[in-house]
């Protein structure tokens, strides 16, 4: 399965009583249609996967697969801190018909998570899963960075098809393709990282940035592919400074205003996350506004 091109991180719409707003979310999604997005995440970091409840879970699975054009592949955030869990959440993806599953470290017991029980736990989730298996790398969030020592062994499994590194790190992802098959398949979680991470091997992106500028995103691999590399230079660099602010920043707040200033769904984060104060809202804003003329223009 291929999964090469650029894919939305997909947020996670709130009602005004702090619910999930599955009508927002397929307003997105629909939206999302009529992009070259080549296809969606559900559940993982930008979507707020660990403030939600089993239930709204399944709620969010559903609501994605029935509103996705056909040709979207899906992937579902299906990470726990349990291998158990995990494996649990790997099969309910697949009973909702996703294509595969993106799997994050565990790190709540991080000193024990030595690279020997990381490759054990991703190993008996592939095992496991009905369908394959992204490994997720975001040392962030985690704490926690898979190397390319471990990607390498976990790569020799069948079911385990590619990871998604979020680490920024380009020399990591170099490091990466380096150490794994042709057919293993990279995909960077930092929009700042697409171009230099595309030279070197990577075959695309999940990218928090694509909720609100899938077009420019899209834009930036298609004119890779193409051989246009000055141009993807000064697209890539029009991005470095929009992720910088919304994402970096600003974080899932952030993506929500620019969401909203471009048409789609976003709204507030869950708590304890909180909204931008207005000081912050007026300075993405303003920058929206001076980015909005590269970001329209093809």
């Amino acid at each position: 399965m291929n999964f090469s091109g650029v894919f939305t991180a997909l947020t996670t719409p709130f009602a005004l009583d702090g619910s999930v707003s599955l009508p927002d979310l397929k307003h997105n999604v629909q939206r999302y249609n009529q992009t070259d997005l080549a296809g969606y995440v559900a559940l993982g970091s930008t979507g707020e996967a660990v403030l939600l409840t089993r239930a709204e879970m399944d709620g969010i699975l559903a609501t994605v697969k029935e509103s996705a054009a056909k040709e979207k592949k899906l992937l579902a955030g299906a990470g726990a801190e349990s291998t158990a869990e995990t494996i649990e959440r790997t099969k309910r993806a697949a009973e909702f018909g996703y294509d595969a599953v993106l799997v994050k470290t565990p790190y709540y017991y991080k000193p024990a998570y030595r690279p020997e029980v990381l490759v054990a736990h991703f190993r008996r989730v592939a095992d496991e899963s009905p369908i394959p298996v992204m490994l997720y790398s975001i040392p962030q969030f985690t704490g926690i960075a898979l190397g390319a020592t471990e990607v390498a062994a976990l790569a020799e499994h069948p079911n385990i098809i590619g990871i998604k590194d979020s680490s920024g790190n380009v020399q990591g992802v170099a490091e990466i393709v380096a150490a794994t098959p042709p057919a293993f398949q990279i995909l960077v979680g930092s929009a700042a990282s697409v171009y230099p991470s595309m030279t070197i091997g990577a075959r695309g992106a999940i990218l928090a940035l694509a909720c609100a500028l899938p077009e420019k995103c899209v834009a930036l691999f298609e004119l890779f592919q193409q051989g246009h590399h000055e141009k993807a230079r000064e697209l890539q660099a029009i991005l470095v400074r929009a992720s910088k602010l919304m994402v970096s920043e600003l974080g899932i707040a952030g993506v929500k205003h620019a969401m909203d200033q471009r048409g789609y769904r976003g709204g507030i984060p869950r708590p304890p996350l909180l909204p931008l104060h207005r000081e912050q809202n007026k300075r993405l804003t303003e920058f929206l506004a001076t980015l909005e003329p590269a970001v329209m223009r093809a």
